[in-house]
């Protein structure tokens, strides 16, 4: 991503890039002392792309989109439909799940930063501060508390924090992301004991009609995508997922 940014302010016209976006100056052009022009980027602007580089891995380590894609391959394993729905699939419905549970995070944060920056009403600095509490507060509702005092320790802060907003994305990024995965692993528990159940009966049936040599997945899978539609499961488990997020109310 981050090549393919560059590559596109290569190919721009040089006068448009000496020009400022948005009160970001892109390049700055200096004398060489011989006649000539020296062009460089500037450090905002590597910043930015580098950040743009790291997008995949914000996406993982600040949203709910951990919870749910480890909650969906779960499923598709406890069903036993091997590659379907196919990881493309999964991941789709896991970033628009995303979106729609970040929604008010994402609203704060652009009425609150992005907008005022891009009225040049706040700096940069002050629009990543103000960024970053909605962030902050979103990953706070979800941690648990024993995971945040286990990394708080590790960090040195045995004393704990005045105040929840005292925390630092050090010590919370991987608490939450720990919390993330024993809640989706929670949820994937329950969604696989039904599905168990169904095998066990099945091969218990096999096993009393001495039908050994047939294998109990291929027989059980018709019943689990029977069970799985009637249920209506793809509604239940997108539901669950939505609502087992605490969505912090923002002023």
């Amino acid at each position: 991503m981050g090549r393919t940014i560059l590559l596109l302010l290569l190919l721009m016209p040089l006068p448009l890039l000496a020009q400022d976006i948005g009160g970001l100056e892109v390049v700055t052009v200096t004398p060489d002392g011989e006649g000539g022009q020296t062009w460089s980027l500037t450090i905002q602007v590597l910043v930015l792309m580098t950040a743009l580089t790291l997008l995949p891995s914000i996406v993982l380590m600040f949203t709910s989109f951990t919870r749910i894609i480890v909650v969906l391959a779960i499923m598709r394993q406890a069903m036993g439909t091997a590659t379907t729905p196919p990881n493309q699939v999964l991941i789709g419905l896991a970033l628009f799940l995303t979106f729609f549970i970040m929604a008010p995070v994402l609203q704060e944060i652009n009425e609150h930063a992005l907008q005022p920056y891009l009225q040049e009403d706040i700096s940069l600095e002050e629009a990543i501060e103000r960024g970053r509490e909605p962030i902050h507060a979103f990953m706070r509702y979800q941690v648990r508390e024993r995971d945040l005092a286990m990394f708080a320790s590790l960090a040195g802060y045995e004393n704990g924090f005045e105040e929840p907003e005292d925390v630092p994305f050090s010590v919370l990024v991987p608490a939450f992301l720990t919390s993330e995965l024993k809640t989706a692993f929670q949820i994937g528990f329950m969604i696989y004991i039904p599905f168990v159940i169904i095998d066990l009966v099945v091969a218990s049936t096999l096993m009393s009609m001495g039908m050994m040599m047939l294998s109990p997945m291929l027989v059980s899978l018709p019943f689990k995508l029977m069970l799985f539609v009637l249920v209506d499961g793809w509604g239940l488990v997108t539901g669950t997922l939505a609502s087992s997020f605490l969505t912090p109310a923002f002023s």
